[in-house]
C-alpha cells in the first residue's frame, strides 16, 4: 500500500514527508502506456504534487504542479488533493532515450532544461496561487528544492526516485521533501546534508525497503524524529459525466453542432484516466437543445 509520512526532529529545526508511490506510479504507468523513461518522470511528478497536495490540508485544496521543460517528453503535469492522492500525465508518454552513461533512466534528458516548474495551490479562494521557477536540469528533485527556496523561502533537500524492473512495471517509487524550520543553525544543516549523501540514492533504498518511516529515519539517522501522520495515498481521478457535460456545454452550440454532423455523436477520454464517456446523437441534440433555450 502507497504511503504518506510526516515528521519533525525533536527541537523543531527540520520538518520531512516522504512518500511510497509504487502502486499509484504503476497504475499511472498502465494508464497512460509510458515507457520507462517516461513512467520515471511521471513517477517522481506525481510523488513531489502528493507531498505537496497533502501539506495543504484545507478539504477543498488541490495542488497541480507542471513541468515545462522542452525535452521530447512535453508536459509532466500532475495533481494532489488534500489528503495527497494524485493524478497525472505526459504529454507523450512513448518518448523512449538511451540510457544515460551511468546506465540510469536520462530523465532530465527526456524532461528537459529550458523551461519552467509551476506549482498552482488551489485553497478555494478567489485566485489560486501560483509560482514558477526556471528548471536547473529537468531531473525534477533539484528542480523542486530550487522552486521551494526560490517561491518559499525554504531551504529543502528533495530526492524522487521510480525503479523500473525488466519488464517494464514499477519496482520501487516514492522520495522525500526536508526543509529547515526558522531558527536552524549551521550544524543543523551539516547533519541534514551529511544524512541525504550518507543515505544514498532514494530508489535503492525504496527498493530495500518500501516503508516511508525508515526511509525519512535513514536519511534524518543524526536526528530524533517524532512522527506526526501516517496516511494512505492512491491515484485517484475526480473525472465524472457530470464534469464532462460541463467541458461539452462550454464549446457552445456551433461546435456541438459541427461535432454532431460530422461524427453523429461523441467519445472523450479522461486523459487522467481510463474511462471514456460516450455520447449519443440524441444526447449531443439534447445539449444543443439545452443551450439554446438558455440563449433565448
Amino acid at each position: 500500500m502507497d504511503q504518506l509520512v510526516r515528521a519533525i526532529t525533536a527541537g523543531g529545526q527540520v520538518k520531512a514527508v516522504a512518500v511510497t508511490t509504487r502502486e499509484l506510479t504503476e497504475r499511472a504507468r498502465n494508464i497512460q502506456k509510458t515507457l520507462p523513461v517516461a513512467t520515471a518522470a511521471l513517477g517522481r511528478t506525481l510523488a513531489a504534487a502528493s507531498m505537496m497536495g497533502n501539506a495543504l490540508k484545507a478539504e477543498e485544496a488541490s495542488l497541480t504542479l507542471q513541468i515545462k521543460g522542452g525535452g521530447p517528453l512535453g508536459t509532466v503535469l500532475a495533481v494532489s488533493d488534500h489528503l495527497g492522492c494524485v493524478r497525472g500525465y505526459v504529454q507523450n508518454p512513448q518518448v523512449d532515450l538511451p540510457l544515460r552513461e551511468d546506465g540510469k533512466l536520462d530523465v532530465g534528458g527526456a524532461v528537459g532544461s529550458s523551461g519552467t516548474l509551476t506549482v498552482i495551490k488551489d485553497l478555494g479562494m478567489k485566485e489560486p496561487y501560483t509560482g514558477s521557477v526556471s528548471l536547473l536540469g529537468g531531473e525534477i528533485a533539484e528542480d523542486l528544492a530550487a522552486y521551494f527556496v526560490e517561491s518559499e523561502q525554504i531551504p529543502t533537500a528533495s530526492a524522487l526516485g521510480v525503479l523500473v524492473d525488466r519488464d517494464q512495471s514499477v519496482k520501487a517509487a516514492g522520495g522525500y521533501i526536508i526543509q529547515l524550520l526558522p531558527g536552524a543553525g549551521e550544524d543543523v544543516i551539516a547533519k541534514v546534508e551529511g544524512g541525504v549523501l550518507a543515505a544514498g540514492p532514494v530508489t535503492a533504498l525504496l527498493d530495500k525497503n518500501p516503508d516511508p518511516t525508515a526511509l525519512l529515519r535513514t536519511v534524518l539517522s543524526d536526528f530524533e524524529i517524532e512522527i506526526l501522520e501516517v496516511s494512505p495515498i492512491s491515484y485517484k481521478c475526480y473525472c465524472s459525466r457530470d464534469r464532462v457535460e460541463r467541458a461539452l456545454i462550454s464549446m457552445g452550440v456551433e461546435e456541438l453542432e459541427d461535432m454532431l454532423a460530422g461524427q453523429g455523436g461523441c467519445e472523450l477520454g479522461c486523459q487522467f484516466c481510463d474511462k471514456i464517456y460516450r455520447y449519443s446523437a440524441g444526447e449531443l441534440q439534447e445539449l444543443i437543445d439545452r443551450l439554446k433555450s438558455q440563449k433565448k
